[in-house]
């Protein structure tokens, strides 16, 4: 098990992508720390975590509350004494083009994706600057690499998100903490489940390998980053879509 005994705090961690990153990280012995805003969700992860013979802390979260990512932060500490990994997976969408898009709209999404992902990485990067080891994997999105349009608040969050990985991977990298960003494509998700035929063909078609990713397709290059597999390599960016960005 190659994160055997390994902390990993995961943002988002309780559906889609960020369970499914939880589990993978469980399989190969990891403890986990888990946030969401979804007390059910949260439980029911948790419920497999430890049927995995895996300790898992869990905490509703705001993760645009610089109180509450400290406290979880300081939580997970007391009860590990120790983070190895943050992954910044907590993110929304609020879609809409950019004329009738409000301010609102705007600062929920940068508020979550960018500002969320920057106070848990200033909170759990100063735990591993002492520790002297550590792994961060944001999760950012093709999106922010090419844009969309009816997606200007969502391409900016997650473009700002690459260059905040850039960012600290730089200033990290002589503390033995590596930071990378994973930018998924099309991943089959609930939401993608119940898009109409039309518009998945339409999809397909942008896809040079004809499929959608699987959310194990992400927490598979997740696990890749955090091990010491990937030793040697920071502030990069990988993108996990069938060939869609070239």
């Amino acid at each position: 098990m190659i994160l055997k005994d390994k902390i990993a705090m995961i943002t988002g961690g309780a559906r889609g992508i960020g369970r499914e990153i939880a589990l993978v990280f469980a399989k190969e012995g990891c403890n986990l720390s888990l946030c969401d805003v979804n007390p059910d969700a949260l439980a029911a992860t948790q419920k497999e975590m430890e049927a995995l013979g895996r300790q898992c802390l869990t905490g509703v979260v705001d993760v645009t509350k610089a109180d509450q990512v400290d406290s979880f932060v300081q939580k997970t500490l007391d009860k590990f004494g120790k983070i190895d990994i943050l992954v910044n997976n907590a993110g929304i969408t609020k879609d809409t083009l950019l004329v009738r898009m409000s301010e609102a709209d705007w600062d929920a999404v940068l508020g979550v994706n960018l500002k969320g992902a920057f106070l848990c990485a200033k909170a759990v990067s100063k735990v591993m600057m002492k520790q002297r080891d550590g792994r961060i994997v944001n999760m950012a999105s093709i999106i922010g690499i090419v844009g969309n349009a009816g997606q200007a608040n969502y391409a900016a969050s997650k473009g700002g998100l690459i260059a905040l990985t850039k960012s600290i991977a730089k200033e990290l990298a002589s503390r033995n903490v590596r930071v990378n960003a994973i930018a998924p494509g099309f991943i089959q998700t609930d939401m993608t489940a119940k898009l109409p035929e039309n518009v998945k063909s339409e999809m397909l078609k942008q896809i040079p390998m004809s499929k959608l990713g699987t959310a194990n397709d992400v927490a598979n290059l997740a696990l890749f980053l955090v091990s010491d597999d990937s030793a040697y390599i920071t502030g990069q960016v990988i993108t996990v879509d069938g060939g869609m960005v070239m």
